[in-house]
């Protein structure tokens, strides 16, 4: 018995070898190859690259494949593992610190007192006209048996009951400590990415929020509509996004090494210093048909606060009243860099012709310029109009 059993495994071994050799004699067997069926194939002595830099034999060639050659696909648009970094800091938190307390007055005609005695007389001195944008400056509060009144920063007395306290918005630009090497941008709204430039594609995993920082890697035009490369195989649609597009160049006009550049396409402000990027924030510039001006002009009034009000439309539809707007700097008759207490839209466009920014950024701004520094207004689209006869005086 036990003689059978070790001759079937024998036989079984012997099988088993025979049907190596076969294999291996097929494997080995010559290929015919011809023009219309090339083979690819690397030499035994050929290394393939490993990716990212890895490769501990750098000095030895190597074959650029598979992730190693994806890589360095993405590497020529920007695109490198880890990301590169973005050196920035945010400025000061305190600089949104500002002695004033904002209410929005209601939309309809509103009474004004000069004294709390007129108050509580009901005899009103002066009044608010119609108008959405009407904000207030609260200096002190008296609550009498007619209600609650507030003095604003004119000593006019004001109903409490017509007006609604308001917090400032606590968004800031960024510094850098070195010179952005590729553009990049903020989300101006919740938005989800697609897989392609168009919005046929599909869309991926990744949910974007406000003031979310992406990098730009890359942009294209699909049926009018610009979609900018945040991510491999990541396009969003660029009305989602605020760009900050590195450029060094000196804009012609300017002769200084100092210029505040306002970008009216991308709704972005950018503070150059010679060869350096110092600082880059969102705006708001004007709305058609109150566009903001392009040109180059200089800071000829400074001003660390002031009250502005007035109306474009002949009917007064868009009257708007607002005290103690902060950081002023006039550059372009009545157009201004200030603080906006009440734009909560920064990325968009919003005013009358003068640049919104937040508090914090205004308040920075008029710290960094000087009488006599230059603004470049510009509008990359081509969309603004720019004959100087179109435009008057300007506004809030």
């Amino acid at each position: 018995m036990y003689k059978d059993i070790e001759l079937k495994k024998n036989k079984l071994i012997i099988g088993v070898f025979l049907l190596a050799i076969l294999v291996t004699a097929f494997s080995i067997m010559p290929v015919p190859v011809s023009a219309n069926n090339p083979i690819d194939y690397l030499n035994a002595t050929d290394a393939l690259c490993l990716p990212g830099g890895l490769d501990p034999f750098s000095g030895v060639d190597c074959v650029l494949a598979g992730p190693a050659k994806r890589l360095d696909e993405l590497g020529q648009i920007g695109i490198t593992y880890p990301a590169q970094p973005l050196y920035i800091t945010k400025p000061p938190f305190e600089l949104n610190n500002i002695p004033f307390a904002y209410a929005r007055v209601s939309n309809e005609e509103v009474p004004l007192y000069a004294t709390i005695e007129d108050a509580l007389a009901n005899h009103p001195t002066n009044k608010l006209g119609l108008g959405k944008t009407k904000y207030v400056s609260l200096l002190q509060k008296i609550s009498t048996e007619k209600g609650v009144f507030y003095q604003t920063s004119t000593s006019e007395w004001i109903s409490a009951d017509v007006i609604t306290k308001i917090g400032i918005q606590y968004f800031q630009g960024f510094l850098f400590k070195e010179n952005p090497k590729i553009p990049f941008g903020w989300i101006l709204s919740e938005t989800t990415s697609r897989k392609g430039p168009s919005y046929s594609s599909v869309e991926t995993d990744n949910l974007y929020s406000r003031y979310n920082l992406v990098r730009i890697y890359d942009s294209k035009i699909e049926n009018k509509t610009e979609w900018v490369m945040v991510g491999p195989d990541e396009w969003i649609d660029h009305r989602f996004v605020s760009r900050v597009i590195p450029n060094y160049e000196k804009p012609a006009g300017v002769e200084s090494d100092r210029w505040i550049e306002v970008n009216l396409y991308e709704q972005v402000l950018i503070v150059h210093e010679k060869d350096r990027i110092v600082f880059a924030t969102l705006i708001s510039t004007g709305v058609d048909p109150f566009f903001t001006q392009p040109g180059v002009f200089t800071i000829y009034k400074r001003l660390v606060n002031e009250y502005m009000r007035g109306a474009f439309e002949a009917d007064r539809s868009d009257y708007y009243y607002l005290e103690d707007v902060p950081f002023i700097q006039y550059y372009d008759q009545a157009r201004a860099l200030h603080g906006a207490y009440w734009n909560t839209l920064f990325g968009y466009q919003r005013s009358h012709g003068c640049v919104n920014l937040s508090v914090a950024d205004a308040h920075w701004l008029f710290d960094w310029a000087q009488d006599g520094d230059y603004v470049y207004v510009w509008d990359p689209s081509g969309k603004t109009p720019t004959d100087p006869a179109f435009y008057g005086p300007g506004g809030v």
